[in-house]
């Protein structure tokens, strides 16, 4: 089974930007759907962002649409979250998550589709 590493966290100050990306141990993530997640201090995880598995669909949640998008690059093996104007309250531990998928289209918002998790990445935002 695929293995999932994030990278890219950091701190930066209130409007910044950072750009994570998960990266594959194990295997490829070309045929893996993929989503990003958060949990916040105090919080529950909850989805940030899918992609399909052939890059052709994605969602981001509400609370951060405009300001990150999710895409990937099949032939770097590589799946980006690039958070642009990110705001104190985006400060969390990011999960990238991964599950093998036969579908071009679809992508999965559960934390129970999902079977690889990396261990996250904290982006802490602050002044």
């Amino acid at each position: 089974q695929v293995q999932v590493i994030e990278s890219g966290g950091g701190l930066v100050q209130p409007g910044g930007s950072l750009s994570l990306s998960c990266a594959a141990s194990g295997g490829t993530l070309t045929q893996h759907a993929a989503g990003w997640f958060r949990r916040a201090p105090g919080k529950g995880r909850e989805v940030v962002a899918a992609i399909s598995r052939t890059g052709l669909t994605t969602n981001v949640a509400d609370s951060v649409k405009g300001r990150f998008t999710v895409s990937r690059d099949n032939a770097k093996n590589l799946i980006y979250l690039q958070m642009n104007g990110l705001k104190p309250e985006d400060t969390a531990v990011y999960y990238c998550a991964a599950v093998r998928s036969a579908y071009a289209f679809i992508y999965y918002l559960k934390e129970e589709d999902y079977d690889a998790w990396g261990q996250g990445t904290q982006v802490t935002v602050s002044s």
